[in-house]
């Protein structure tokens, strides 16, 4: 191919990418600042510095070496794809995209690793430990714990089947984390729509985001103690959710994996069990069936604007994926710190 030809057809792919994506900041600061003010950004969705282009420059083979250490972590276990989105979610979810999930407990804070909603829930902090390691040896104190999350769990969707999107980069890392904003401000899958809606909102995301972002529920498994209610004393009345009763099928499988006894409480189920390790629709497809796995998926259905949003998404999987990389790249930027801002670790478990 003439190399003038594909220069155009890549500048012309570049610009269409940009134009879709046209929230994405457009300046191209130093991928190299390792200033330790602690400060930290508006907690909101921000669109100071960052850029996609961030660390072309400083670190031009970061993507490559994300990538390679996901794909290391899928082959060894294929649940990791999910536990690293949600890793990204709840990172971001507490005081903003920062790396704080990543930090351990010190003597200046207890870290959010052990909040309700993560202890013995959220998995691959050692994926991105590992994956930090690998960076530093090409680029020391350059790369933020926190890009390496949000390019993790791109490249863990992408992995499974789901869309690709350019990630903003140019995240500093929190020297702090917050065990008690963990157990505050992490939505809970026992809350009703309108409590998740409005933490959601509270960060600068909407009732479309939270439909989104549920989608995310396409892979990975749950705990049996997060929905076992629903299979044997819905709401008090001693019998199950009707929703799935209705379908004998599952609510028997589920039954099988998942006892009423306390022993069965930490073991999982698949939440799209259509297609747990692939990234599609099919959960959209659930909800329409009334057979989403937790009371926080099925709820979608209990109001007609998310409805009408998952029904869409059901009948439309491009819909859905084009919709999930905007709702993460708007996810991504909340109350992120850029610039001299927090710091960039050298370890991801260590705030120094």
């Amino acid at each position: 191919m003439d190399r003038k030809i594909f220069s155009y057809s890549f500048l012309s792919c570049l610009a269409i990418l940009t134009l879709l994506f046209n929230d994405f900041v457009s300046s191209f600061p130093s991928g190299y600042n390792n200033g330790y003010n602690n400060g930290h950004g508006s907690y909101g969705i921000s669109t100071s510095n960052l850029d996609y282009r961030f660390y072309d420059r400083s670190c031009p083979r970061l993507q490559t070496i994300v990538k390679s250490g996901v794909w290391k972590a899928f082959k060894d276990d294929s649940r990791i794809a999910a536990s690293l989105l949600r890793l990204h979610f709840h990172d971001c979810f507490v005081n903003g995209c920062d790396g704080s999930i990543l930090l351990d407990d010190s003597e200046d804070f207890k870290g959010e690793k052990n909040a309700g909603p993560n202890r013995n829930s959220v998995r691959g902090y050692e994926v991105i430990e590992d994956i930090k390691t690998d960076i530093e040896t090409s680029c020391p104190l350059t790369v933020s714990c926190a890009d390496i999350v949000a390019l993790a769990a791109r490249e863990a969707v992408v992995l499974t089947g789901g869309p690709f999107w350019p990630v903003p980069l140019g995240r500093r890392d929190s020297l702090t984390a917050s065990e008690q904003a963990a157990n505050t401000n992490l939505p809970s899958p026992f809350e009703p729509l309108a409590n998740i809606t409005a933490k959601f909102v509270n960060l600068g995301l909407d009732l479309k985001d939270v439909v989104v972002l549920s989608g995310a529920h396409t892979i990975g498994f749950a705990q049996c103690f997060v929905f076992k209610h629903r299979l044997f004393n819905f709401k008090g009345s001693g019998q199950p959710d009707p929703n799935l009763a209705a379908s004998s099928a599952l609510l028997s499988k589920l039954k099988d994996t998942c006892p009423n006894v306390d022993s069965s409480d930490s073991k999982l189920a698949a939440l799209d069990a259509v297609s747990s390790v692939k990234f599609d629709n099919a959960y959209y497809v659930n909800l329409m069936n009334n057979v989403g796995l937790l009371d926080s998926d099925q709820t979608l259905m209990t109001d007609s604007t998310s409805a009408a949003l998952v029904k869409s998404y059901s009948e439309n999987p491009y819909l859905f994926s084009r919709d999930f990389a905007v709702s993460m790249v708007k996810m991504g930027k909340i109350g992120v710190m850029t610039g001299s801002d927090g710091v960039i670790r050298a370890k991801c478990g260590f705030p120094g």
